[in-house]
């Protein structure tokens, strides 16, 4: 592998790892805050890349249908939370797993109905549509670099709002103790439905800028859901920090396992092992840190 092919897989490597986390982020606010198994967050991801689709041929424009679709993402989580995710909070996990799964299936049907089971492509913003030559015959697309950026600077505003706000203190302190933060006047239950909704802001933003670049198709959610899952419990449930790193590795692992060889007797074996690398660094990680990178042992 020439240095030119190596700095492209690089890039999709952190890109691909930077995508992950704007999912990832707020599947790890949902389920370590909130305390709420999610099956259905993949789907919300799923919801952003329809929504860029639909709203950039109505708007004219994907600069437009982003920040549509995120409104319309941040209500979607309001409603979702008052309709049914709050009456979860002091059920089991298998009434949560019950009730979300449900929500997967409402929503493709829904989608089904409102959008069709077409496979629709997105078009890229012509101000992105340029590559930077690397060589004579390589060169990367600068709409992956935006990507990137754009992951990169919500993943600096999760940061600050987690860290560095009152707001993001109330958070902290509704994850570590329920009914201490309620005994000090603090309305948990709408400190629980916009953390819902900015897990499903960030999911769906993730799906929306995706979206050029993957296409838009049915149960496209589903594909990212274990794989998110895995961010989690590789960074440690709760951790946006741990979110950020697990995700990276696993942009890394995955990338590059499937375009590097490993000759054994002759076979290439990292390609075909590619799809279980995840799981295999999943599986060392929860070996050598049982809680996750920066999760907190019990």
């Amino acid at each position: 592998m020439d240095f030119a092919t190596f700095l492209i897989q690089l890039l999709n490597a952190v890109q691909y790892g930077l995508l992950l986390f704007l999912i990832a982020g707020g599947l790890t606010l949902i389920l370590g805050i909130m305390g709420i198994i999610n099956l259905a967050h993949g789907s919300f991801y799923m919801v952003g890349a329809y929504l860029a689709w639909s709203l950039s041929m109505h708007l004219g424009s994907l600069w437009l249908a982003i920040p549509a679709g995120i409104v319309l993402s941040v209500i979607l989580g309001l409603l979702l939370e008052w309709l049914l995710i709050r009456r979860l909070y002091r059920l089991g996990h298998l009434q949560q797993v019950l009730l979300t799964y449900g929500l997967i299936l409402i929503v493709e049907e829904l989608r089904s109905i409102i959008w069709g089971d077409d496979v629709h492509g997105v078009p890229m913003p012509e101000l992105l549509s340029a590559s930077i030559p690397l060589t004579d015959t390589l060169a990367y697309p600068v709409y992956r670099l935006w990507i990137s950026a754009v992951c990169v600077v919500f993943a600096l505003l999760l940061y600050v709002l987690i860290q560095r706000t009152r707001l993001g203190m109330m958070i902290r302190a509704g994850a570590s103790n329920r009914e201490m933060v309620q005994s000090l006047g603090i309305d948990i239950d709408l400190l629980y439905r916009f953390v819902f909704a900015l897990g499903v802001a960030l999911a769906a933003l993730a799906g929306m800028i995706a979206a050029p670049v993957s296409s838009v198709f049915p149960a496209m959610g589903n594909q990212v859901l274990i794989v998110c899952f895995a961010v989690v419990v590789i960074g440690g449930i709760g951790s946006v920090k741990g979110a950020l790193v697990g995700a990276l590795l696993i942009g890394l692992v995955d990338t590059f396992g499937k375009v590097t060889e490993l000759p054994i007797g002759g076979l290439r074996f990292l390609p075909e092992l590619a799809g279980m690398s995840v799981y295999l660094l999943m599986a060392v990680v929860l070996l050598w840190r049982p809680a996750g990178l920066f999760g907190k042992s019990s």
